[in-house]
């Protein structure tokens, strides 16, 4: 969902987890994520993100390994424009 500040709460529970990749919304409403790191520290993101930041509404949350040009290794935690 957009307009809650999603991606800004995504890219402060990624930095906290010393979670690496990036997050941007999508011109359809949702909002799309690139994580790496420790499984740990992933799967903690994947369950927050279930519930997202007060206000939210998240629908589902579909993950899967990053194929293609997607797959490689990050540093840091980006917040990319909408795609």
């Amino acid at each position: 969902m957009q307009g809650v500040g999603f991606r800004d709460a995504v890219r402060a529970q990624a930095q906290r987890r010393g979670v690496r990749g990036w997050v941007r919304n999508r011109r359809d409403g949702s909002v799309e994520a690139i994580l790496q790191g420790e499984p740990a520290a992933v799967d903690a993101m994947l369950a927050w993100a279930r519930r997202g930041p007060p206000g939210a509404r998240v629908a589902e949350v579909i993950a899967g390994p990053a194929t293609g040009d997607l797959d490689r290794s990050y540093e840091g935690f980006d917040w990319l424009p909408s795609a």
